[in-house]
């Protein structure tokens, strides 16, 4: 194995210099996880005081006794002496403001007898997520929240079309933005299209805009939110529940690049980048018809799947620090282990949003700036006398089977683990038909 001994004092001046150049930190690491040499951003966030030289890299970014692969994530560096080639994976770094999320990209640099003689290492922190409660940005350090968010550093800077898939109050707003954030076009506008519950004309107006005289009531030109995205960002937000007859206008302007307001004649170019997003199962829409296959396919280039709360359970506390910090600043509330107890059992089928909604009552109920249980909804507290309270009629209350059916859905929904065709094979009935019991529950 090479190590650092075979380089001189000459050697590591000169490597240093090349360091020096690149403008994110860089480190120049032996094969055996030594450090040779390191450029002044890198000594400005992770230098301790101590010289860097002959440390191992593991002990300075991470903290670690052992490599990272020994401490349950991925190593680049060993990745890349593995593959001989350059390799990028997201990680959590140390630094003098805490935990932050780095894309490390390593090149292998090879001797004269094509041996790999050290890799370089550059890191990029990244600005739209922290892994710290008091930052305005998405937080998280779950295996899950990283893998989304290394995808979400993976596509940001193309022009590649992203479609963001996960349920109702997962962040994909927020996951829309951190794209545009990190793109070319982040110094233009970022535009959201709330798709649900547009009619056909009201559809057109305001995506499209409008000429004076359109249709009656239109006194004015109006500009459609497609010229309000020039240059930036188009994000469309529940795309799944566009109705057929839409859709082909909507394809047709992500296809041609051009769109006609309403009442006009001339075509107008459009320019942005597309993200959309959508708590629904396109491909079972696709498959019922329900759903254009060519649009599925036009804006769904590169998918991401956004975790459910249930899915990040390690961010819990993480998410409750950075919602109470957010919701009452001029406070210091925090929960107690009970009640904390109470919300890790909590399957949270509303997701943040549902939890950012049961702290806001919580600080409300609270009469010191400790939360407790009771301060907690009792489906929250106490969920099996909830659940038995929901399914149980009132005295003399006779409930249409319709309605036991559907609060037995939304309580077995919330809590199976599996997939949904498992859980269609366990309620006794097809994919398609779960797939519309589910689609009536969220419209309710």
């Amino acid at each position: 194995m090479t190590t650092f001994i075979r380089f001189g004092e000459r050697a590591q001046t000169e490597i240093t210099a090349v360091l020096d150049v690149i403008g994110a930190p860089a480190v120049a690491i032996t094969p055996d996880y030594r450090i040779l040499a390191a450029n002044q951003a890198y000594r400005d966030i992770y230098g301790d005081g101590s010289p860097l030289h002959d440390r191992r890299c593991y002990e300075v970014s991470h903290h670690y006794a052992v490599p990272c692969d020994r401490a349950g994530e991925s190593c680049p560096l060993a990745d890349c002496l593995r593959s001989g080639r350059r390799q990028r994976v997201l990680h959590l770094h140390h630094t003098p403001r805490g935990e932050e999320h780095v894309d490390v990209e390593t090149h292998p640099i090879r001797d004269e007898q094509g041996e790999i003689s050290y890799v370089i290492e550059i890191m990029r922190q990244m600005k739209t997520a922290s892994s710290r409660a008091d930052a305005y940005s998405m937080v998280g350090r779950s295996r899950a929240f990283t893998r989304m968010l290394e995808l979400v550093n993976r596509v940001a800077p193309a022009e590649t079309a992203v479609l963001l898939q996960g349920d109702s109050g997962t962040g994909k707003e927020l996951v829309a933005r951190a794209i545009h954030d990190n793109s070319p076009r982040s110094d233009k506008p970022f535009v959201v299209v709330e798709c649900s519950g547009l009619s056909e004309s009201l559809f057109e107006s305001e995506l499209f805009g409008h000429e004076r005289g359109a249709f009656t009531g239109a006194h004015a030109r109006k500009i459609g939110l497609v010229e309000a995205a020039e240059g930036g960002t188009l994000f469309l937000d529940e795309i799944g529940d566009v109705p057929l007859g839409l859709q082909v206008k909507l394809l047709r302007l992500l296809e041609t690049g051009t769109y006609r307001p309403v009442g006009g004649t001339d075509p107008k170019q459009a320019d942005f980048r597309l993200v959309t997003a959508t708590h629904r199962d396109l491909r079972v829409m696709v498959a019922e018809g329900s759903f254009r296959r060519d649009l599925f396919y036009r804006i769904s280039a590169f998918p991401i799947a956004l975790p459910a709360l249930r899915e990040r359970s390690d961010d819990l506390p993480l998410l409750i620090a950075s919602l109470l910090s957010r919701l009452a600043p001029e406070h210091t509330y925090r929960v107690a282990p009970a009640a904390l107890a109470c919300l890790q059992s909590y399957a949270f089928p509303g997701n943040i949003r549902e939890l950012r909604n049961i702290l806001e009552r919580a600080i409300l109920l609270a009469d010191d700036e400790v939360i407790l249980p009771e301060h907690l909804p009792a489906e929250v507290s106490d969920p099996e006398t909830a659940a038995v309270d929901r399914q149980r009629p009132y005295p003399g209350e006779i409930l249409p089977l319709e309605e036991i059916e559907r609060r037995y859905l939304a309580q077995v929904a919330s809590k199976f683990q599996g997939d949904r065709d498992s859980l269609a094979d366990k309620l006794g009935i097809s994919k398609r038909t779960l797939f519309r019991k589910l689609q009536n529950l969220r419209a309710r």
